[in-house]
């Protein structure tokens, strides 16, 4: 079982609550998250990309660090943890992404990998004159297709020739190349993106009540299979960990009362705009109402693990134990103290754990 930090390289995490603590992002946080992360043996950070915030009360992620970047800074300076930025398909040519992945994984001797994000928050691109039209909506994983087999046949081989439907490359050249084709990992939530994933990438990221994971589990290993693949499935899910369950519990009820309703607004009109089924924002669509144990909206949707350290390990275990995922994507409130307190309290008494 791998377990990975989701890092705030956003307005304020991943919790638009006033009840929950507001920063814009910085350097010295997301290296203090990570460093902590590495101490305590955790395997990857993940760093998402926002180009445009939802604004409200709390300006959520109004501002964001950018991801290769970022993770250029992290490659430099730790020496154990895996490495994942995110490459937004519709910013960035293939070529390019391919030479800055390359170059980070140069820099953290062979750590670093790519999460895909193929693009559904219309206001994001559309600002920069970026949106190619809302048939993206439908053809997004077409393009990822298109997109990915140049991105690895560039890290494979270290140049391609390519005439698609959405790119032309004429002996492009990505040098020096890693030889290899890099971990990929990707959303993919609905029966598109899970298509998608088990045909080219390595690990699915879903957010998903634990009740409903086993069947994405399952239907991710069965199409992967169709390949002659193997495709794992990493869980998100969001940590309170408390001395006791109810101080956890309390917290958590804090924040959704205090849900900062002018930015879900826009995060959920955002949401209604993509007609892919199934997906990531219709799971933001049907979380208004849930409880935090579900994935309400307050904490983008993520299910909520809450508890004391012995409460939090024996939930963690129950759902390995029940899911058949491969590991879990995290997030806190507090992102350096959490780390810690799960490093410190939660991961001795894991047994999903032992031998990873």
């Amino acid at each position: 079982m791998k377990f990975g930090v989701f890092l705030p390289n956003g307005s304020n995490g991943y919790i638009p609550s006033t009840a929950s603590p507001r920063y814009l992002p910085t350097w010295e946080h997301n290296l203090a998250i990570t460093l902590e992360a590495e101490r305590h043996g955790l395997d990857f950070v993940l760093s998402m990309m926002k180009y445009r915030g939802f604004g409200g009360e709390t300006g959520y992620w109004d501002a964001c660090l950018e991801t290769f970047t970022l993770m250029a800074g992290l490659a430099a300076a730790t020496t154990r943890i895996g490495l994942f930025p995110s490459v937004t398909l519709l910013a960035h040519h293939p070529a390019l992404a391919a030479r800055m992945v390359a170059t980070i994984d140069q820099i953290s001797g062979g750590r670093c990998g790519l999460n895909i994000v193929t693009g559904w928050n219309r206001p994001e691109y559309a600002q920069m004159g970026l949106w190619p039209g809302d048939r993206h909506y439908e053809r997004r994983y077409d393009l990822a297709v298109e997109y990915l087999g140049i991105l690895k046949a560039l890290w494979r081989d270290g140049r391609v020739t390519h005439a698609g439907e959405f790119y032309r490359l004429d002996d492009c050249t990505v040098r020096p190349h890693p030889g290899r084709e890099l971990p990929i990992v990707c959303a993919g939530q609905s029966p598109k993106g899970v298509a998608f994933t088990a045909a080219h990438g390595d690990h699915n990221f879903v957010m998903a009540h634990p009740a409903k994971l086993r069947a994405i589990v399952d239907a991710v290993k069965a199409e992967a299979a169709r390949h002659g693949r193997t495709v794992g499935t990493y869980a998100l899910f969001g940590l309170i960990i408390a001395d006791t369950d109810a101080e956890a519990r309390a917290i958590g009820e804090q924040i959704i009362a205090s849900a900062d309703r002018g930015a879900i607004a826009n995060i959920l009109a955002s949401a209604a705009l993509d007609t892919n089924v199934g997906g990531t924002a219709d799971r933001m669509k049907e979380a208004l109402g849930l409880p935090m144990e579900e994935g309400n909206i307050a904490f983008m949707s993520f299910p909520v693990i809450w508890g004391s350290p012995a409460t939090v390990a024996a939930r963690i275990d129950e759902v390995a134990a029940a899911t058949g995922i491969d590991g879990m994507l995290f997030s806190w409130p507090d992102f350096v103290s959490g780390i810690r307190l799960f490093g410190e309290q939660v991961l001795p008494r894991l047994a999903c754990r032992a031998g990873s």
